[in-house]
């Protein structure tokens, strides 16, 4: 492969694919200095970001072990995950909703994706993406989107939600990757709209970040059928960095008096503080 012409202007600002001098065949691709993904060439099935590697257990317990799904990618960076399904459940059909296209060229040019894959990637904003897919045409949808650092406030309400519920077929799973630091108002506000939306919700979290501790990536799981909360926590306590499933009571705890977020008064998840993800 070609390799990368270095610091390059995209639609959301300056992005950059640098050699992960660790693991060979890796990149790692950052904009405006933040790492958005992690990509093994050699082997897709490797997921280096810890809250990535989370969205991969429900991803794997989404159905029987290598059968294909049917899958939407709301955020697509390098397509790590898009990756890692065409690899792990060949035959996946897989439609991403990325807004910069400048960024998607890039990374197809200098990262290409595995050969037969069926991922299809359309420069759009992912909600008004979403809002043109037919009613329970997808097994799984995977919300993974950043403005820089901060997930844009459209993506973190009910009536978003409702769309992702209108997609979904039934017993579907939908995932989404939650960035927030104490006191974790932003993460509470978000599984208090799952719990409004979903009869089944969990939170995979490291026990550091779900203590308010320090900022970091929670992962927020929802279905209408019941979740396999044996399972996920098995595979999240396996992880190098072991992370905790939080449902029930527990669950209910966490979100205290926090209420669904509403188009009307909805806000960006919060900036993370300096040094925090490289920046």
């Amino acid at each position: 492969m070609r390799l990368p012409p270095g610091p390059v202007a995209v639609a959301g600002g300056t992005a950059e694919l640098l050699a992960d001098a660790d693991r060979d065949g890796s990149w790692m691709l950052l904009v405006d200095g933040t790492p958005q993904s992690h990509v093994d060439l050699d082997d897709p099935a490797h997921l280096e970001f810890e809250y990535v590697r989370r969205i991969g257990h429900v991803l794997d317990l989404a159905a029987t072990p290598g059968a294909a799904l049917d899958v939407v990618h709301l955020g697509g960076g390098a397509l790590t995950l898009p990756r890692y399904l065409a690899t792990t459940r060949p035959g996946s059909r897989q439609r991403v909703a990325e807004i910069d296209e400048p960024l998607t060229r890039l990374v197809r040019e200098f990262l290409p994706l595995p050969r037969h894959a069926r991922i299809r990637v359309r420069a759009a904003d992912a909600r008004e993406a979403l809002g043109t897919m037919h009613t329970a045409s997808a097994d799984v949808v995977v919300t993974d989107v950043f403005a820089g650092a901060r997930t844009p406030a459209h993506l973190t309400t009910a009536q978003f939600v409702a769309e992702v519920a209108r997609v979904l077929r039934p017993g579907g799973v939908y995932a989404a990757n939650v960035a927030d630091g104490p006191p974790l108002r932003f993460a509470r506000g978000q599984v208090a709209t799952l719990r409004a939306a979903f009869r089944h919700v969990c939170l995979l979290a490291e026990p550091g970040t779900l203590r308010g501790r320090r900022f970091g990536n929670l992962v927020a799981v929802a279905s209408d059928a019941e979740l396999p909360l044996a399972d996920l926590s098995r595979a999240c306590a396996r992880d190098p960095m072991p992370s905790r499933v939080v449902d029930g009571a527990d669950l209910h705890r966490f979100t205290g008096n926090a209420r669904p977020v509403s188009d009307d008064d909805a806000q960006a998840s919060p900036e993370p503080p300096a040094g925090v993800f490289g920046r």
